[in-house]
């Protein structure tokens, strides 16, 4: 058995993750005023926040094509691979998962194993390093799957948004109504709902510090709980010196946690809006 590990655009892993690790990548499109870009391929993450200042009509996401799915899963049987693990952002924000569990039967070639991330960003993209990983050491697709669902259990992450209409808009945010009214400076702070795994608004502060603080409580209160190391990352969307300052504190505050910095590309980008930021953390796939 030769597994293939996939993943889609928005685990944003660095070049060197992917190549390092033989991870093949499905650019998802973003739409910014009616012209198709597909995510890290058409256009980069500086020129999608450019755009996004400028553009005349709200921005959307997509799904690949059908007959592009086809061949590109194709493609990797005629590499030599009989199996692809392909691992997604969650099915409650996009409908790319049920696309491809629909889709699977009639890909040839190889065998499609689809696994729903339940989240997005580099939480999964830290899935996804762990599936490659045990793929390259012989591990079968049981056993990855079993992984992938243990490590899937330990994340939570909290999301701090300076304006709740891009979510709403795009029909992503399952409690709109309770948070719709917010006067200005109110920070809406978001989750991944444990249970039904959609966007939820949780609670609502009056400044940005105070946002970043009750996130760190949460992490405090999860880090309490557990036993096994927890990985921190700082998620920002076109805010690296905000996400580098709260990096640098947190740094001081948890010395024995891993601490990463990564992004709200433009797919992901598109729901949350510029200058959203986040903690997320899950436990540490390196210890």
């Amino acid at each position: 058995m030769k597994i293939a590990v996939v993943t889609d655009s928005t685990a944003y892993l660095t070049d060197k993750q992917i190549a390092d690790n033989n991870i093949h990548i499905i650019p998802l499109p973003v739409i910014i005023d009616n012209e198709v870009y597909k995510e890290g391929v058409d256009i980069s993450t500086e020129e999608f926040y450019e755009k996004l200042k400028k553009s005349e009509t709200f921005p959307s996401t997509s799904q690949p094509a059908i007959g592009e799915l086809i061949t590109f899963y194709e493609n990797l049987g005629t590499q030599g691979y009989d199996t692809v693990i392909s691992i997604h952002l969650a099915s409650t924000i996009s409908g790319f998962y049920q696309t491809l569990k629909n889709l699977a039967n009639e890909i040839k070639g190889v065998k499609v194993y689809p696994f729903d991330s339940q989240i997005t960003v580099m939480l999964m993209g830290n899935l996804v390093l762990k599936a490659a990983r045990m793929a390259e050491a012989g591990a079968n697709v049981e056993n990855i799957f079993a992984e992938l669902e243990n490590l899937r259990g330990t994340m939570n992450e909290c999301f701090i948004v300076d304006d709740l209409q891009n979510l709403v808009r795009g029909g992503r945010l399952s409690n709109a109504s309770a948070f719709i009214g917010s006067v200005l400076k109110i920070k809406p702070l978001l989750t991944f709902d444990d249970d039904s795994h959609k966007i939820v608004a949780f609670d609502k502060v009056r400044s940005m510090k105070k946002a970043l603080k009750r996130a760190e409580n949460i992490f405090e209160e999860d880090k309490e709980k557990v036993a096994y190391p927890l990985r921190l990352i700082v998620i920002h969307a076109n805010d690296l010196e905000a996400a580098e300052a709260w990096k640098q504190e947190l740094v001081q505050k948890y010395p024995d946690c891993q601490i990463d910095l990564s992004y709200f590309g433009p797919v992901i980008g598109t729901h949350l809006g510029e200058k959203a930021i986040a903690l997320a953390w899950m436990k540490d796939i390196d210890k």
